[in-house]
């Protein structure tokens, strides 16, 4: 019974998230979102269940349910914070490093880099651009989790308290709806856009 609940859930959320995403461009106060240009609020085509499985196995990992049933609901690929969501096929997975003894922030390298450490597994997900990180756990505690960094060290790892991948999707959309400020998924508010030295808030593309 709970897992039909959960599963029932899940279904619900991908159906309002689709519907928000489709209203997005037009909304006449929203946030403007880093990289939107680039996507222009349109997701890839959906990604098959069975192309999913072939990643998870030629990975050795399995993706976080809620991120799992994006990609084969909604889009594999497009509109997502920043440049938006990576192809399944560029996702690649990282460690994070060591704590430093100094207290510096911690960085991240691919699992195949002989600094890798041995430990918890992150795929990265989403485009942020240079050399910044929007990964989602794959293994250990951190499972599901949206986490952003930097690979070079540059700033601290923060990870995201929306609970799942679904969540922290659907986070985006309302604050960018209803036009805040969250850098930490690359929204700025209207009136700090309008003020900005780099110019007006984009304008929402026409229907057509």
């Amino acid at each position: 019974m709970d897992s039909r609940v959960s599963r029932v859930s899940r279904v619900s959320r991908t159906s309002r998230i689709r519907t928000k995403l489709a209203k997005a461009p037009y909304q006449a106060q929203r946030s403007h979102s880093m990289g939107a240009e680039r996507h222009l609020f349109r997701l890839g085509p959906r990604v098959g269940p069975a192309r999913v499985d072939a990643f998870e196995h030629e990975r050795h990992i399995a993706l976080p349910v809620a991120y799992r049933e994006f990609l084969v609901e909604l889009g594999g690929s497009g509109a997502g914070p920043f440049y938006g969501l990576l192809p399944l096929e560029d996702c690649r997975l990282f460690t994070m490093d060591r704590q430093p003894s100094d207290g510096s922030p911690r960085g991240f390298h691919h699992v195949d880099h002989p600094d890798a450490l041995r430990g918890d597994r992150f795929l990265h997900i989403v485009e942020m651009g240079c050399t910044d990180l929007c990964l989602i756990g794959v293994t250990g505690p951190l499972t599901g989790r949206v986490v952003t960094g930097n690979a070079d060290g540059f700033w601290h790892p923060n990870v995201s308290s929306a609970q799942d991948f679904l969540s922290w999707y659907e986070r985006w959309l309302d604050h960018m709806r209803d036009g805040k400020d969250n850098p930490a998924l690359g929204l700025t508010s209207p009136p700090t856009v309008a003020s900005a030295s780099w110019g007006p808030r984009a304008t929402a593309p026409r229907a057509r």
